[in-house]
């Protein structure tokens, strides 16, 4: 008998059709709409909680509402006040964790693999603002919420990380929240976006489009 990897599965029902990638079941829907939603929850997510002002915040080197990839191309989100959340591609998560705990600090420092518990959607296009305004009571003008803003807001009525992540030129914001709650986040933001023609988009490497 010939034994089988096991599979991780999002929260989020993959749009057919799906394939088997880097351990996850995902879509492999293709868009060409200029308005996309994806699940991203296949993304490897650290969450680091650690003194504001010490070592490993400098290390970091991303403030509290802020967001910047360091040199291994990890998404580092300044989420909260001593709090960041670190995206990373898929199977990077141990490693990812290791490099983080190696900074000496001389304050309480705890670091946590939320990638199974947690879902991460992103949005892309250039009527994301309009969308998430319908959603959301932030601004998404670009005075006030540009490219690399993070924040945690209401979305949909649930407490959501927003971080705006452009890519390839594109708007887009990556939206994280609980496990539990992924699938209805997924299901409002198609919701919202119904009327601007907003359709799925597949899972893909992220070497191939960034985080």
């Amino acid at each position: 008998m010939v034994e089988r990897a096991p599979v991780a599965r999002s929260p989020i029902a993959p749009a057919p059709p799906t394939t088997i990638e880097y351990g996850w079941e995902i879509s492999a829907r293709s868009s060409d709409a200029e308005l996309k939603i994806t699940d991203c929850t296949p993304l490897a997510k650290v969450l680091v909680l650690a003194p504001m002002y010490g070592e490993l915040a400098r290390a970091l080197g991303v403030p509290f509402g802020r967001a910047a990839r360091d040199t291994h191309g990890t998404l580092v989100v300044g989420s909260g006040p001593g709090e960041w959340l670190l995206l990373a591609a898929p199977g990077t998560n141990q490693a990812v964790g290791k490099r983080v705990e190696v900074v000496q600090d001389e304050g309480l420092v705890s670091v946590f693999d939320a990638t199974h518990g947690r879902a991460l959607i992103r949005i892309t296009g250039p009527r994301t603002p309009d969308l998430l305004a319908k959603v959301c009571a932030i601004d998404f003008a670009d005075e006030v919420t540009p490219d690399g803003a993070a924040f945690r807001s209401s979305v949909a009525k649930l407490v959501t990380d927003v971080v705006r992540d452009d890519s390839g030129g594109a708007r887009s914001y990556l939206l994280h929240c609980e496990r539990s709650s992924g699938q209805y986040l997924f299901d409002a933001l198609i919701d919202a976006g119904d009327e601007f023609g907003i359709e799925v988009d597949g899972f893909v490497d992220p070497g191939d489009r960034g985080v």
